[in-house]
């Protein structure tokens, strides 16, 4: 469906400079593929998918679209873009139209559709993304997480070959992250052509068939999601999906501010969608932090996220410990520390004996 060889882009610079975003960008899309985007920021993910469809044309190189090439002067582009939809992160809904509107005006005016045939099909593609009953409602009345499913209605709407998704996650709050994803998890069941920049690992990795690893400006590797998350190539590759994101407290003394703590654990779950693992959390620090406390000493406490694995836990350390205190041989303890948690691990590290609770 898309071919895309020796793709550029420079951006100049107020001083002059110049900047190039896309050095040699080289790729084929198959019809029913769903491709996830990843990479560090600034390596040209959301430029790459917005050099697709001519949001910014590229300094060089072609893109083929079903064989011919968009670049070519005399191409019409509005013969593409109708083809190709997309999702941006800032919703770009029309405010001074209802969410109905929205979905059937490009239709009606690009399609020819008739009035009622439109709302008809609107109406379908609002039930599909959960927002029929919001139909006559405007956009200020939705929440972050409903906008971007009316932006996914109206791009269907279009009846595209294939969509472009621009991180369309990252404007929302974590709580409504799910929802987006959820319906995008439908269209790639139902066979859909996506392209999507995405931060959302776990995601990328249970939807797509294919990654694209962007980094310096180029597809730095390109494989399925198990030979990308599993077994990268690339060191710089695999130095980024196997990210872990933490909170680290350094608790000393009886006086640590606990319920600075519980604050912090809370925006943690919630930044990165494991508000189930929250409540667990809170208790099972509780309840380990007093052992450590009894014997004095600073303690390390950490919790992690593995984007890569989904993996949750708490770590807790002291540097001049060579075993877990004592307290974790009774086995009435430990039985009411695994009623909150999946596992103990209990192990030396270069810097102290760590104790690690898996939620």
């Amino acid at each position: 469906m898309i071919t895309v060889n020796h793709l550029s882009k420079t951006f100049k610079n107020p001083d002059g400079s110049v900047v190039q975003v896309l050095k040699d960008v080289n790729c084929t899309i198959e019809p029913g593929e769903v491709i996830s985007i990843i990479g560090p920021s600034g390596t040209g993910k959301s430029t790459f998918l917005r050099a697709l469809n001519m949001l910014e044309p590229p300094t060089g190189g072609e893109i083929l679209f079903e064989g011919e090439n968009i670049l070519a002067k005399g191409y019409k582009l509005d013969k593409m873009r109708r083809q190709m939809g997309m999702v941006f992160q800032s919703f770009n809904l029309f405010e001074h139209m209802t969410v109905l509107e929205n979905v059937t005006y490009a239709p009606k005016k690009l399609l020819e559709l008739s009035e009622d045939e439109a709302q008809k099909e609107g109406m379908e593609l609002l039930r599909k993304v959960g927002m029929a009953e919001k139909a006559d409602v405007y956009p200020s009345q939705l929440s972050g997480g409903q906008k971007q499913r009316v932006a996914i209605a109206r791009a269907l709407a279009m009846k595209p070959k294939a969509i472009l998704f621009d991180e369309p996650t990252s404007a929302l709050d974590p709580t409504m992250v799910g929802e987006v994803l959820s319906v995008m998890r439908q269209l790639a069941k139902e066979g859909m052509t996506m392209l999507i920049v995405t931060h959302e690992m776990k995601f990328a990795r249970d939807v797509s068939t294919r990654i694209f690893f962007m980094n310096e400006g180029i597809i730095y590797e390109d494989g399925t999601p198990e030979q990308i998350f599993n077994n990268p190539e690339r060191s710089a590759t695999k130095a980024f999906v196997q990210r872990i994101r933490k909170e680290v407290f350094e608790v000393n003394g009886k006086d640590f501010d606990l319920l600075g703590m519980e604050t912090r654990i809370n925006c943690f779950c919630i930044k990165y969608n494991i508000s189930d693992k929250k409540d667990a959390a809170i208790s099972l620090c509780h309840q380990v932090l007093p052992v450590y406390q009894e014997t004095g000493g600073n303690i390390t406490l950490r919790m992690t996220y593995s984007e890569l694995s989904g993996d949750t836990a708490l770590d807790f350390m002291r540097e001049e410990d060579q075993a877990a205190p004592a307290r974790f041989q009774d086995e009435s303890f430990r039985k009411q520390l695994l009623s909150l948690c999946k596992d103990i691990v209990e192990e030396p590290t270069a810097r102290g004996f760590r104790v690690k609770l898996m939620l």
